[in-house]
Formats: C-alpha cells, sequence, structure tokens
C-alpha cells in the first residue's frame, strides 16, 4: 500500500496577507485591541513562563540573544519572541526544548495565527498585534522556563506590555529613532521605553545619556522598581580581549563575544547583569562562558562566509552586513569596521539601503572619512523607501564619494570590475529590511 502524501504546509503568507487588511496603518499604538483580543482568547498572556521584558532602541534584540544562549547553557528552556523578522515570520518565535530551543513551524504558528483571526472576528487589528497574540498562545501552550520578550516599537503602548509582572525590565541604550510615533526628544523617546517598567519588579539598564537616564531612574523610583544601571550597580570593560564583568556579587572574566563589535560587550553585560540581578535561576559561571561565547544574532555585524553574494563580489574580499538604520546604529557599525581595519586594513566600500522615515545623513555621518566609497541602492520589495539618488544627495553633502546601483548584485558586480590594491571590506547596511533580502538572496537565511 501506498503512503499518504506529505501534507504540504499550509498558506501562510495568505493568512498574514488577509491578517494585515484588518487595519489600515501598519503601526497604530495602542492597548485597547489588543486587552480586546486576548480577552477573548481567555488571557494567554496570564498563562506565560515567567517573563524577562526587553526595550531599548539599540542592542535589544542582541541581548536577548545572549540572555538566551546563557540560559539555555544553563539547562532552561526559552521561549523568544523578537520582532521584526529578517527572511521568514517564523524567526519571531522560537520554543523553548530541553537542549535548545526550535523557531516554530509553519504548520503550529498557522494554527495560532488562525485562531486569534477567528477570536478577533474582523474587527481592527494591526498585524503586529496579532503576531504577538499568537506568540501569547503559542508560549502558553508550550511549557518553558522563561520567556524572553522583546518591545516591538516604543514601550508604553507597544502590544507586548500587556504583561502586568514580568521577572525583569530590561532597557537597552536609548536613542532617537522612530520619532514619528515616540517623540522628537530624546527624554520623550525615554519616557516611552521607560513605560514599560512595572510596579515593585527589578529593571536593569544600560548606560543611557543623561537625559535619558533622569527618565528612566524617574520612572523607577515612581514604581518602587529597584533600578541596577551600568557603570553604577555594574560594570562590564574590555581586558587584553576579554570580557570582565563586575557587580557586588564578584568578578567574572569571560571570553569575548562571538558577535563583532565593541558594543556587543555592552550588549553582553546587560544580559549578565540582569540574569544576576534575579534570584529565579541559579547560573554557574561556565554557562556564562559558553552563552556569552556561543551567542548569535543575524545582521548584526554578521561576515557572510558563504552564498551566492560572495560568488558576485571581488575575488578575496570581505562581505559584511549590518541591519542598523539610525545615528546610533551607524555609530557602532562604523567603530566595528574601525575595529576590523587596525586588525587588517582593507579598502572599505559602503553599501546603504535605507527607510525613507529614517534620517539618512545623521546615519552616513559616521562614514565619513572612513570609506572610500558609498553605493546607494533601494532596499527592494517594500513602500516607503529611500530612493538611492535622495540617499546619495545626503552622502554628497557630507563630502563623500557615492554612487547608485540597481540592488545589492549590481552594486557588487560593479566593485568587481575596479581595481582595488587590496581586496576591499564591503558593508551591507542601512536596513534590517535590507539585511533581511541580502541573507535571503544569498542563501543563508536565520535558523
Amino acid at each position: 500500500m501506498n503512503a499518504p502524501p506529505a501534507r504540504s504546509p499550509p498558506p501562510l503568507g495568505e493568512l498574514i496577507a488577509r491578517l494585515s487588511a484588518l487595519h489600515p496603518q501598519r503601526i497604530d499604538l495602542g492597548l485597547d485591541r489588543m486587552h480586546r483580543l486576548l480577552e477573548r482568547l481567555d488571557h494567554p498572556e496570564r498563562k506565560l513562563p515567567p517573563v524577562i521584558h526587553v526595550a531599548g532602541t539599540n542592542g535589544k534584540g542582541s541581548t536577548i540573544a545572549y540572555l538566551r544562549a546563557v540560559l539555555e547553557a544553563a539547562g532552561l528552556r526559552v521561549h523568544v519572541y523578537i520582532s521584526p523578522y529578517l527572511v521568514r515570520i517564523n524567526e519571531c518565535y522560537r520554543l523553548g526544548r530541553s537542549g535548545g530551543g526550535v523557531l516554530v513551524d509553519d504548520n503550529e504558528l498557522y494554527v495560532a495565527l488562525e485562531q486569534c483571526e477567528r477570536a478577533n472576528a474582523g474587527e481592527p487589528i494591526t498585524i503586529f498585534e496579532i503576531e504577538t497574540a499568537a506568540a501569547f498562545l503559542l508560549f502558553a501552550q508550550h511549557p518553558a522556563d522563561v520567556v524572553l520578550l522583546e518591545v516591538g516599537l516604543g514601550g508604553r503602548l507597544d502590544a507586548t506590555n500587556v504583561i502586568d509582572r514580568p521577572l525583569a525590565s530590561v532597557i537597552a541604550p536609548v536613542s532617537m529613532d522612530h520619532t514619528e510615533f515616540l517623540g522628537d526628544t530624546l527624554t520623550a523617546i525615554a519616557g516611552e521605553k521607560a513605560a514599560i517598567i512595572k510596579r515593585d519588579v527589578p529593571v536593569i539598564c544600560a548606560e543611557q545619556a543623561p537625559d535619558a537616564m533622569a527618565v528612566i531612574e524617574q520612572y523607577a523610583r515612581r514604581m518602587h522598581a529597584p533600578l541596577s544601571t551600568a557603570g553604577q550597580e555594574w560594570h562590564v570593560n574590555v581586558e587584553r580581549g576579554r570580557l570582565v564583568y563586575q557587580d557586588d556579587r564578584g568578578l567574572m572574566d569571560l571570553a569575548a563575544p562571538r558577535l563583532f563589535g565593541r558594543h556587543q560587550f555592552d550588549n553582553a553585560g546587560l544580559a549578565i547583569a540582569t540574569l544576576r540581578a534575579l534570584d529565579a535561576f541559579r547560573i554557574e559561571p561556565s554557562a556564562y562562558e559558553a552563552g556569552i561565547v556561543n551567542a548569535e544574532w543575524p545582521a548584526r555585524m554578521q561576515r557572510l562566509g558563504v552564498g551566492a553574494l560572495l560568488e558576485q563580489a571581488p575575488p578575496g574580499c570581505e562581505i559584511w552586513l549590518d541591519g542598523g538604520h539610525n545615528a546610533e546604529g551607524g555609530r557602532v557599525a562604523a567603530a566595528a569596521l574601525g575595529d576590523l581595519e587596525e586588525r587588517v586594513p582593507r579598502p572599505v566600500v559602503v553599501i546603504v539601503g535605507m527607510m525613507a522615515n529614517k534620517d539618512a545623513a545623521a546615519f552616513l555621518a559616521n562614514f565619513a572619512g572612513q570609506t572610500r566609497h558609498i553605493i546607494a541602492v533601494q532596499v527592494p520589495h517594500r513602500d516607503n523607501t529611500l530612493p538611492p539618488d535622495r540617499l546619495a544627495d545626503a552622502a554628497r553633502h557630507l563630502g563623500m564619494r557615492v554612487e547608485t546601483a540597481e540592488s545589492v548584485e549590481a552594486a557588487l558586480h560593479s566593485l568587481a570590475r575596479l581595481a582595488y590594491e587590496a581586496p576591499p571590506r564591503i558593508l551591507i547596511t542601512g536596513s534590517l529590511y535590507l539585511a533581511g533580502h541580502v541573507l535571503a538572496i544569498n542563501g543563508t537565511p536565520p535558523g
């Protein structure tokens, strides 16, 4: 007897397109729609394992990667919800398992999203709110020891901010971004981020600009939330290429993170400080060491060592990928390039594509004087992208040599025709959407 044909995965893309049409605005911050849907779903957000809630402008994803790696090295099961995804929506949902978590499969994600769709009954709701409710459903149905929950945008009115009593509130570095939604001052943006702080719940905070720090401290005092801040209650330094962490419980001398850049020492320190501030977990130094060394986070100064794009680029070149898209993201990427240059000098080329709501000049200014030239491309398959000619104008006003290309592939082909005294170091940056496209066409999507 012949075996039945394998069941094909459900049309997940069709379902997401249908859900995306429920609300005219992709981003519409508010919690009323979320509370309504969760009530109809019988409040899965109240049935979760303990939650660590992470907000911030830059570094929150990397911090979550370190938290997950350390917790899993300690033998714990870790659910993770992040956004946005780079190639497939499944990347947003990692289900905790003994021995390491796995991304949700298409069938199980389809079922969760469809359950949310039925409960919503056609009422207006954003796609991110539906996706977040699906995360709560999935995480409530699968046993785990902890949930790592990343804020999508801001904090105060973000769909994740329905968790009444997290285990900890974590605030990564706050800087200027999404000003059309969060306010046009650092103080206003910090207020939105700090609003994830809950009464009596520990707050672990990265080093901040003084204006942002003042807001976070005020909010923590108002909520009677114990505050542990980088540079005050805990310290992280680079010594002889190693990560040295110190707080009132002692000192840890750990190997450097695999993730590249000085800022990754700070992100790792924030993860360590978070776990050491909690009594819920007993984590041995060996688990910290293994987690910091093994943590991976795609499109954050990620070197593409294999893939289709290397075949189209100049022989012997390096290709690096970073999803930074605001002034601070540009600063840390440029600093990482500087570190690479100190080790092995090479001609530097930056291929950049950005969204129209980003400050291109502030982003590009970080690379002025560092790169041989800029190649501006358009972020493909996205509305509201910044046309390459406008991006090129921003670079020219900074005195940078710039050209445009129809695509990343075309940019690499143009570089392959040029004569360099040494194979170039190529950074592709400016947008997480562009980074996702690059990983897809390179054949190296996140796993």
